[in-house]
């Protein structure tokens, strides 16, 4: 039996004032210890065959391949398929390899931003690995998942058909790291076929774990080239991508460029022809082949330490987005004193408690969970720059990627003066927000960079319909000036508030049902419901004893006493009721959540 959800966040909560999930110190995917099940490989002297991944036709997934070459796949490793075979051969280079017939561009084109990053390469790549040295067919890679550093074990077989690899390849036959890196991401996201289609910046921070800005090429500002060369001078990736166009993904223009392509930059460069100043962007084409033709190809100039590049003005023109993604976010600031920090929240939106929905529902848009952060200084409102850079990035439930339907998430921003405790209604429906995020999106972040001047705020993100239940990571990245801080509203109510709740959201009608399990008639319920009823109207006495809940408590309430439906029946809240009060009495507070649940 899983643990209770009560029972996962104080461990969650203990494991991470541990450093547990940190790169140093990452969690055991799947639970698998990558040193222990090494060590137990080598002293029985078997090859490791990971049961989490196996390699059969599931891990594969349905659709990427014709059933007849389904059949023909065989799982051989590395020295099965090449007599030389290494983890590494002369270094690592975007060069290595080339991508095969999966549809997972934008985890290649974020691969060849990766290998201009060594340090980061090798937090993901660990480099001590060898096929030949200790070898038990066992490899390890590192990913950042929503908040967290996770080690992904693998075993080294790969698919193939008449010996060839099927997925991404090496240009050197004998050189595996990229094969293996791809199969660790295919288990991670549940099977190859769910790493079809995709963003370079998913895979960006899954591989950083840190900032992520995605500029719309076509509404890009006179700054966007000075963020560039911030950024080509920093410790980042850069990814970009083409329109899809009118005909299918991946047909090859006359210009030379794929539609609905990622692409990575490899590069800028400003440099002065006959008299001017020209701005060039160098790009890759994860395919390992097909580049840019027109102005400041390869073909036009000789510029043989700058290939495969293009004009700004044409990179504008011809690319929709461009997504960058970095350890800290220095590149952000034009300022190179300029100081940043950083502060994660972990959240939920719960259906019929805490998922209010956009402020278009206005009697349930407060239940959302709510953060203030507070602003400090006077750079912000004298220079008028930017210095707050918000990322809400909701967290899937499902284990394969594919099967992930993500909502329409954003965010507001309201400033305020007074205020404890959490916002009711009457709060927006007269206050209007002075930020918020472009759109609700259904994409994995969206992201906000905005200019606050000092004052007290609060953030509330939000599902754009209510009652739809998901995760979420609230990351605020602020300048170190604004001496900036933030804090969860506990979204305290009495039991009135409770009471209220409950009839409003949960209860529906199922009040007055008779109850088989309580022994109970109808005339016994009603006669207790109403006792309750006035018990729970003293709302001073109530208030003055400290019954109080969180807006997790309610959550957990919800679903340990609520029904699938979504309504809950009197006698569960009675239960409800009888178990707050038994544990407010006896002084055990600290055992509320893992008592609520059990």
């Amino acid at each position: 039996m899983p643990l209770p959800g009560a029972c996962l966040n104080i461990m969650e909560a203990r494991h991470k004032q541990k450093g547990y999930g940190s790169i140093s110190n990452p969690e055991r995917f799947c639970n698998q210890d990558f040193k222990n099940l090494k060590q137990y490989c080598l002293i029985k002297g078997v090859r490791y065959l990971d049961d989490m991944f196996p390699p059969d036709a599931k891990s594969i997934g349905q659709g990427i391949l014709k059933p007849s070459d389904l059949a023909h796949v065989k799982w051989l490793r590395p020295a099965q398929i090449a007599p030389d075979a290494e983890f590494v051969v002369d270094g690592v280079s975007r060069f290595d390899f080339g991508q095969g017939v999966l549809g997972n561009c934008w985890f290649l084109a974020s691969i060849g931003a990766l290998t201009f990053q060594n340090h980061i390469f090798e937090q993901v790549v660990p480099l001590d690995q060898k096929i030949k040295e200790n070898y038990c067919g066992i490899f390890h890679f590192r990913f950042w998942r929503f908040g967290r550093w996770v080690d992904v074990v693998i075993d080294d077989k790969l698919p193939t058909i008449n010996g060839r690899l099927i997925f991404v390849h090496s240009k050197d036959p004998n050189e595996f790291w990229p094969a293996l890196l791809e199969k660790a991401y295919a288990k991670v996201c549940g099977s190859y076929t769910d790493m079809t289609s995709g963003t370079p910046s998913e895979a960006m921070m899954d591989f950083t774990g840190g900032v992520h800005m995605c500029v719309q090429l076509s509404d890009a500002s006179s700054d966007v080239w000075g963020l560039i060369c911030r950024a080509g001078k920093s410790n980042t990736l850069m990814g970009c991508g083409t329109p899809q166009g009118e005909t299918s993904a991946n047909t090859v223009l006359p210009n030379g460029l794929v539609q609905g392509h990622a692409y990575t930059v490899t590069g800028v460069k400003e440099l002065i022809s006959q008299g001017k100043l020209v701005k060039l962007i160098r790009l890759w084409n994860p395919w390992g082949k097909g580049e840019w033709v027109g102005d400041w190809s390869d073909r036009n100039e000789n510029l043989p330490d700058f290939i495969n590049r293009m004009a700004f003005e044409d990179f504008c023109k011809f690319y929709t987005d461009l997504d960058i993604c970095g350890l800290k976010p220095d590149f952000i600031d034009g300022k190179s004193s300029a100081q940043w920090k950083t502060s994660v929240y972990e959240g939920r939106w719960v259906a019929g408690t805490t998922a209010g929905g956009c402020i278009n529902n206005r009697d349930t848009f407060w239940t959302n969970p709510q953060y203030r952060i507070k602003v400090v200084g006077e750079n912000s409102e004298t220079n008028g720059e930017k210095n707050i850079l918000v990322s809400l990035m909701q967290k899937p439930d499902k284990r394969n990627r594919r099967l992930v339907q993500n909502l329409h998430i954003g965010f507001s921003v309201y400033l305020y003066k007074t205020q404890s405790g959490k916002f009711p209604a009457m709060f927006f429906n007269t206050h209007l927000p002075v930020a918020r995020s472009d759109k609700y999106m259904n994409a994995r972040e969206v992201i906000e960079f905005l200019m606050l001047k000092p004052g007290e705020y609060l953030i509330v993100p939000s599902t754009f319909k209510p009652n739809e239940t998901a995760s979420f990571i609230l990351t605020i990245h602020s300048r170190e000036e604004t001496c900036f801080y933030i804090a969860l509203c506990y979204e305290e109510v009495d039991a009135e508030q409770l009471q209220r709740l409950l009839n409003e959201n949960i209860l529906k009608g199922l009040a007055f049902k008779k109850s088989v399990k309580l022994n109970l008639n109808l005339l016994a319920l009603v006669c207790m419901y109403i006792y309750l009823s006035k018990l729970l109207l003293k709302s001073d006495c109530v208030c003055s004893s400290g019954m109080k809940v969180s807006d997790d408590m309610l959550s957990l309430m919800a679903l340990r006493y609520g029904a699938s439906s979504g309504h809950m029946a009197l006698e569960c809240f009675i239960s409800l009721m009888i178990r707050l009060d038994c544990m407010k009495t006896e002084n055990k507070s600290h055992w509320m959540y893992v008592s609520m649940y059990t």
